[in-house]
């Protein structure tokens, strides 16, 4: 059976994603889609990738994203 680690991210797509209190904000002249896409190939460079998205009102969205959970360490 596979393992998942999961992370949501509250995405506003006017200019911040906040995950695990970490944020990221949109530049300065920067296309909406172009600061998701940019914070999304942050995360597929950690193996993270988007499982579901939740949309919610005024431009926002929970993001969930999943990669597969390293080995537990055996006890011995």
């Amino acid at each position: 059976m596979a393992l998942w680690e999961y992370k949501v991210a509250y995405v506003d797509f006017r200019g911040r994603i906040s995950t695990e209190g970490s944020e990221f904000i949109r530049q300065p002249g920067e296309h909406r889609t172009a600061f998701v896409r940019r914070y999304l190939d942050v995360l597929g460079q950690e193996s993270w990738e988007v499982a579901a998205v939740q949309p919610l009102r005024y431009e926002t969205s929970y993001f969930v994203l999943k990669r597969p959970a390293k080995a537990a360490k055996k006890e011995g």
